[in-house]
């Protein structure tokens, strides 16, 4: 309606096209194999024979009635149904009805990768949903690797940023390339330097190749197709961009060595990785005297030298540094007992120092099974990080001790269809994304970027000991023993 002398420039309907946001499509998806359960149903002897048995009346979700049992697997399904309720254990008469721990749900994974990071991983690969429990958190509030580490979520009591549900944006973008570290101008005010070469990825997260277990053509496959479907990175050999991966080039970060040839097959390939030797950056020259504009990564195993190393490769010219740790996050050679954000944050404090942070990006590889890992190892210092062993549990791997390369898989990780295999993975990526969205509104952050080396948004439980423990004990403080005693381990050869 037009109000009396208002202006009719005032009175135009103003359209204003947002950016789209980000989405990675999600889509539930069974499991080929049926999950390990935390919980298995028990059934005594002693049965009365109720006319009203709790099994058909007491289970609101009719897990008795849907139960089968899977000769294959030799699984009852009943154990996946349950939700745990405990109303059958409650209600039955007899009380011959009772819920245990699994003894199979002990056998997953390992020290780092426990039955529970297991779990969440196969529950989001599944449903690509943010885990969520609203019964409260009874476990430790400290432990080993990311444990030690708290987010601060000071936004939240204020009106946070809501980059899922709500009109906010919140970027997680990240551009991988060199930067220069100022720009030069001549006398008429024109450009002298030159525009750097950047690759943009929507999300900080790139898909790496796993350093252990079974994998087939389909698989690979299906770890280059999310990628693609994302529109992210995954890392390949070449061999391998040049034959099955061929279709996704134009997504894959390819480990190239210029000793070997090949170099006129690089042409529609982004990123190209080289490991690190003493002469790397004289094999990164020769790909750029052929590709000026190819981005150059080196992959940099995360030892006692990383520190020294990254800080000369920045100098010279390096463009991406490509962090490897181990499955476990854990560093290699004699910082084989420190954890990976400790050693991150020593490279970045380091860039810090020298006045070259800004200048070069850092991706990290190894111990990455959550969401919250994303955010906190971006918050020591790094850019981005490649996703490895939990793109093997999102596709139902065990993380068996035993398993071996040149054995038969009996999950047929080796055969796993490519369609589903895409749609787990984006699943899981899926779920992460949104659960960093989460972390970064509950900080009031509106880009992932400005989250790197954003120390001052964490607690550290050794900066809480030695705050509020090493005044009080002194000498005798957990944090002062604990150092010493990393000391005497690091000194073992």
């Amino acid at each position: 309606m037009k109000r009396p002398g208002s202006s009719p420039a005032l009175n135009k309907e103003v359209h204003i096209s947002m950016p789209k946001k980000y989405h990675i499509p999600i889509k539930k998806l069974e499991p080929r194999f049926h999950p390990v359960s935390k919980f298995a149903s028990i059934e005594s002897e002693g049965c009365i024979g109720c006319l009203q048995c709790v099994k058909r009346t007491a289970c609101v979700y009719d897990v008795y009635k849907k139960r089968a049992f899977d000769p294959n697997q030799i699984v009852d399904t009943a154990d996946n149904l349950c939700v745990q309720c405990m109303r059958c254990v409650q209600e039955c008469k007899k009380g011959i009805l009772s819920k245990t721990l699994n003894p199979l749900y002990k056998t997953l994974g390992d020290d780092y990768w426990t039955p529970d990071l297991i779990e969440r991983i196969w529950n989001q690969a599944e449903t690509g949903k943010i885990p969520v429990s609203g019964a409260g958190y009874n476990g430790p509030f400290t432990g080993p690797g990311f444990d030690r580490m708290w987010t601060d979520m000071s936004e939240i009591v204020r009106p946070t940023r809501d980059g899922i549900h709500g009109r906010e944006y919140i970027s997680t973008v990240i551009e991988l390339g060199r930067r220069p570290i100022s720009l030069g101008f001549d006398n008429q005010g024109n450009l002298k330097t030159g525009l750097p070469t950047f690759f943009e990825i929507p999300i900080p997260m790139i898909l790496d190749i796993p350093p252990c277990g079974i994998m087939g053509q389909s698989t690979r496959r299906a770890f280059a197709k999310a990628a693609a479907m994302m529109g992210t990175l995954a890392v390949a050999d070449f061999e391998e961009s040049d034959g099955d991966l061929s279709p996704y080039k134009k997504h894959l970060i390819v480990r190239f060595d210029p000793d070997w040839g090949g170099l006129s097959q690089l042409t529609d390939i982004p990123v190209v990785e080289i490991s690190y030797t003493e002469d790397v950056l004289d094999k990164q020259q020769r790909v750029k005297s052929h590709f000026p504009d190819k981005i150059i990564s080196i992959r940099l195993p995360l030892d006692e030298y990383a520190r020294e190393r990254v800080k000369k490769l920045v100098a010279e010219g390096a463009e991406v540094i490509h962090l490897q740790a181990t499955s476990k996050g854990l560093g290699l050679g004699k910082r084989h007992g420190d954890f990976i954000t400790t050693l991150m944050k020593e490279i970045h404090q380091g860039l810090v120092e020298e006045g070259t942070r800004e200048e070069v990006s850092i991706l990290i590889s190894g111990g990455i099974g959550m969401a919250e890992h994303v955010a906190k190892i971006i918050v020591c210092g790094a850019d981005g990080v490649g996703v490895d062993m939990a793109l093997l549990v999102a596709l139902e791997c065990r993380i068996r001790p035993d398993c071996q390369s040149d054995m038969e898989c009996p999950f047929c990780l080796d055969k796993v269809p490519v369609e589903w295999g895409a749609q787990r993975i984006l699943n899981l990526f899926g779920s992460w994304h949104s659960q960093l969205l989460e972390v970064l509104g509950a900080m009031g952050l509106r880009e992932v970027r400005r989250l790197r080396g954003e120390m001052g948004r964490v607690m550290f439980f050794e900066d809480l000991e030695q705050e509020c423990f090493l005044p009080i004990f002194g000498k005798d403080a957990p944090i002062v023993k604990e150092k010493a005693d990393q000391t005497k381990h690091q000194e073992i050869p």
